[in-house]
């Protein structure tokens, strides 16, 4: 059982405020709450609440259980490796985590083969080690916990954002000058599988971006992100009309062969939770982003 304590920022409800402090996703704060696992000076409370500014909270994570995701033997490109963190360059079509119609064939499915027990349990049986994701269809570079203190030392950084993340990309048209997205993201009004640009139920969004070249009807960007939403990069680029290539869901998917987005996690960035080193590490841009770089040439 992994205790942990927090005071309440006195704005937002319990739910969100456990999942930012705790590195949990929201669904699984929820459950928490469910099962009384969270007090509020020393009551169990629920996940509307908003305790007053100051208050302590506190919130008891029971140890992982065996997970019914089985292990698989998938290679895995493995970029950095000790103890407590391990760092892995994922592939364009791999999905992160199981969900719906996605139980086999994930990262986590592999991870459990590479690690077997020694994945951090905060996150459930489904996401063990799991600190952040990125879309299936995105490449590049991902962090993983091995135990819960590496976890809860990781999501403090990105919580904080001196986590660095830098992608690149190629979008439609042409973009001349480097800049910033700031625009909050929430989940969109009519898709819930989609997430868009709102003021309602929304959560700061930061989106730094800087052009790398340009070519016919395209630019090559690099990304750093500030802020971690959902699609955020996807997002913010469709919103100031330039879409990332191949995106069919933020964009008009071309070119298809891509079958999804050109968008690859390049660099990451972190503070080792156990010796205080900052740690970075670079990927080389994988083959199906220099192959469309050669044919917009």
């Amino acid at each position: 059982m992994t205790r942990i304590k927090f005071t309440s920022d006195g704005e937002n409800r319990l739910d969100k405020q456990l999942a930012e402090n705790s590195g949990l996703t929201r669904s699984a704060a929820v459950k928490l709450l469910e099962q009384g696992l969270v007090t509020v000076n020393g009551k169990p409370t629920g996940k509307k609440d908003v305790p007053i500014l100051g208050t302590e909270i506190e919130v008891m994570i029971p140890d992982a259980q065996p997970a019914d995701i089985l292990p698989e033997n998938i290679p895995l490109e493995i970029v950095f490796e000790d103890d407590d963190v391990l760092v892995v360059n994922k592939p364009k079509g791999m999905v992160v985590h199981p969900a719906a119609g996605h139980y086999s064939g994930t990262l986590v499915n592999a991870l459990m083969f590479h690690c077997g027990e020694r994945l951090s349990g905060i996150n459930g049986e489904i996401r063990p080690g799991i600190v952040h994701r990125i879309d299936k269809d995105t490449s590049g570079l991902l962090m993983v916990a091995k135990n819960d203190m590496a976890h809860l030392a990781l999501s403090e950084q990105i919580k904080a954002h001196s986590f660095t993340r830098e992608y690149q990309t190629i979008v439609t048209g042409c973009i001349k000058e480097n800049g910033t997205v700031n625009a909050p993201i929430g989940r969109h009004k009519t898709d819930r599988k989609m997430m868009c640009v709102t003021f309602q139920n929304s959560r700061e969004a930061v989106t730094h971006y800087s052009v790398i070249r340009n070519y016919a009807g395209y630019t090559h960007l690099n990304v750093r992100l500030e802020t971690g939403r959902t699609h955020q990069i996807r997002v913010h680029l469709s919103y100031i009309g330039h879409p990332v290539a191949g995106d069919e869901v933020y964009g008009n998917g071309k070119p298809k062969w891509l079958n999804g987005q050109c968008l690859h996690a390049k660099k990451i960035g972190f503070v080792h939770p156990r010796t205080g080193e900052y740690m970075e590490f670079d990927s080389e841009l994988p083959e199906y982003f220099t192959k469309f770089l050669k044919s917009i040439e």
